[in-house]
């Protein structure tokens, strides 16, 4: 949550916005994710929205950051979002930005053990037309959630910030697939 709050942060200053918003959101974006709660995808919004509430923050407000909650995720395939404004694609760049590069790739096999998921099987090939659904049930090996999600990010970031900041990160991935391909077949 630290790192998503300070890259929302970062690309707020570059942009006209609500920062309270931007804030909120980007501390509010995971909480009661469906990815632990059996895949409801209510559970974080009226999360976000009784907490916000009993806080006494305006219902504009809460309005916005619940949408941001609904929208920021990935969901695979060409998912469009329902809501658009310049806070979302902030929070949404952030969220993104701590998907890839380093931090990314830790965490992509860091859920792929969690998931018992293999590291890496060149029999299975990755799925890029993946449906929502697909996506979320999806048990491929470790590596192809690069291609599925984490190297298509670079292109989708929403703001200049976000893209600028996601190029290295990007680049970082790309040479760490390389290595990684070079080991597994003993070129290294």
């Amino acid at each position: 949550i630290e790192r998503v709050y300070n890259n929302a942060l970062l690309i707020a200053k570059g942009e006209q916005c609500d920062e309270l918003v931007v804030q909120l959101g980007a501390l509010l974006h995971d909480i009661a994710d469906s990815k632990f709660h059996g895949g409801d995808e209510t559970v974080g919004p009226a999360t976000a929205r009784k907490f916000l509430e009993g806080k006494n923050v305006p219902e504009e407000v809460i309005l916005h950051v619940v949408n941001i909650i609904e929208n920021i995720s990935f969901k695979g395939g060409n998912f469009e979002k329902k809501f658009s404004s310049i806070e979302l694609d902030i929070v949404q760049d952030a969220d993104r930005l701590d998907a890839i590069g380093a931090v990314g790739i830790a965490r992509a096999f860091n859920y792929g053990g969690f998931k018992n998921r293999a590291l890496y099987d060149p029999a299975i090939g990755p799925n890029t037309a993946m449906t929502k659904e697909e996506y979320k049930s999806s048990s491929a090996p470790t590596v192809n959630h690069f291609y599925e999600k984490l190297l298509l990010l670079k292109d989708r970031m929403n703001t200049q910030t976000g893209r600028e900041l996601a190029e290295g990160r990007h680049k970082y991935m790309e040479n760490f697939l390389e290595q990684f391909y070079a080991e597994w077949e003993g070129k290294r």
